[in-house]
């Protein structure tokens, strides 16, 4: 968990050996229990989520419901050794609309709470939305898609919030009780906030919602499925075309528990780590089906995977990585494509494999920041524009002379220069770790488990 003091990692390297073994478990996907723990606006009464990552983003939402009156908790479930960690939300006692700006703007997944806010409340008041440096994300999509529900958003420049207000649908067809108002809405370009906040937004509008366009990543499916269970009415999820029939302001009732699935992203960071630095690797607790397009690109490179129910193992990889086929051209893309928030992480990876590979990156522009990190330590990379570059590799990685620490940029890009600096040579260390803490729980624990020197450290 994420602490107010500044802190680092000071990792050895393993000079590019595979000295790595052993098992990791993989955690629920901080990108679905984020939206879950947004979604419990919806609720009237208590509900319980199971399986939610202790990651630093998980605490500063819950930090946000708490502060607009909301009680968030965590409990156990069960007994002895079957005891598991539940987060528990009641929402029945919010009593303000007003999301705090110094904790939403730490992190953009905030917006996600405007949705349900807007369609419980008919009122919400929010600042742009902050977090990692990854270009931009305009919430222009979100804004005009309220307003095409029958809501008006003010920007006040002087407090720098948006205020955004339900009122009767200009068609004549609202009830005049700050109801939102179902419509039809085609996203220009896919987006994944996007489709979980308005699809949520409209669980409780009066009348029928159709999204067009729509991301269809396994994080929307596992809380649109939870919300079905306990009485929305949505179909067409993990389609580009979601229907929503709204229940005119009539809350959900929690009669489910929700399930976080497994995260994706962190099965994937330890695939393409463990097929950079261990002998052998069983990943358990995973979704394999969930990241086949990061087992198809490593497995026709040559590494060995093996495939189960909810694992992924890694025998016997021992061969030079520099013998591994590289990806020659390798663009980001929407679910199921290959994902963007792995793309730092496979670009430390081909560092190491023979040959040239050209990366594109279609979601963000400006997430090629920590590249300047990774030539600190001799990577072979250009930029080529903020969208592009090529890799050259192999390359030894080594501290350099004169060079100072590596930094955490972001959240991926930090797994990534934690992974290239395990690759190298000598001893590292990793600032603004803060940031790996958002997406990662306990990530030194977990290297540590497997051999790695990895230590935490305050600085």
């Amino acid at each position: 968990m994420a602490t107010a003091q500044k802190e680092a990692f000071i990792i050895e390297g393993l000079a590019g050996e595979k000295k790595l073994s052993g098992t990791v478990r993989i955690h629920g996907a901080k990108n679905a229990a984020l939206k879950a723990i947004a979604a419990s606006v919806l609720f009237a009464g208590p509900v319980r989520l199971e399986n939610v990552p202790k990651t630093a983003d998980i605490e500063t939402l819950s930090k946000i419901l708490r502060k607009l009156g909301a009680k968030v908790e965590w409990k156990k479930g069960g007994t002895g050794k079957d005891a598991v960690d539940l987060l528990e939300i009641d929402t029945t006692t919010m009593n303000s609309i007003e999301i705090d700006a110094e904790l939403a703007g730490s992190m953009r997944a905030s917006v996600v709470l405007t949705g349900p806010m807007l369609a419980r409340f008919g009122k919400v008041t929010f600042p742009a939305p902050g977090g990692c440096v990854i270009g931009t994300r305009p919430i222009d999509l979100f804004l005009s898609g309220y307003e095409k529900m029958g809501a008006m958003a003010v920007l006040d420049e002087a407090a720098c919030v948006h205020r955004i207000e339900a009122y009767k649908n200009a068609k004549g067809t609202g009830t005049g009780k700050g109801l939102l108002a179902g419509t039809e809405i085609f996203f220009n370009k896919v987006s994944v906030g996007g489709t979980e906040t308005l699809m949520m937004a409209a669980v409780l509008a009066e009348g029928t919602t159709v999204l067009k366009n729509c991301a269809m990543e396994p994080e929307i499916v596992n809380v649109a499925e939870w919300l079905i269970a306990c009485g929305a009415k949505i179909t067409g999820v993990g389609t580009p075309v979601i229907t929503i029939e709204g229940t005119g302001g009539e809350l959900l009732k929690p009669t489910h528990f929700y399930t976080t699935i497994p995260d994706r992203i962190e099965t994937g960071s330890f695939l393409i780590l463990g097929a950079l630095l261990a002998r052998d690797l069983t990943i358990e607790n995973c979704r394999p089906d969930h990241v086949e397009s990061v087992v198809s690109l490593l497995t026709e490179a040559g590494v060995p995977i093996k495939i189960g129910a909810s694992t992924i193992t890694i025998s016997g990889n021992t061969a030079a990585n520099s013998s591994f086929k590289t990806i020659a051209d390798l663009r980001t893309h929407e679910y199921p494509g290959f994902p963007t928030d792995l793309q730092p992480v496979i670009v430390a990876y081909l560092t190491q494999v023979t040959g040239e590979s050209k990366i594109f990156e279609t979601i963000y522009e400006g997430r090629f920041k920590y590249v300047e990190d990774l030539k600190k330590l001799g990577a072979s990379i250009t930029i080529m524009n903020p969208r592009e570059i090529e890799v050259k590799g192999p390359t030894p990685l080594r501290h350099l002379p004169g060079e100072g620490d590596l930094t955490a940029y972001d959240i991926r890009a930090g797994f990534a220069v934690v992974m290239a600096a395990l690759s190298g040579s000598g001893t590292f260390k990793v600032i603004n770790i803060h940031l790996i803490d958002r997406g990662y729980e306990k990530l030194e624990a977990q290297l540590s488990s497997l051999g790695a020197q990895i230590k935490r450290v305050v600085v």
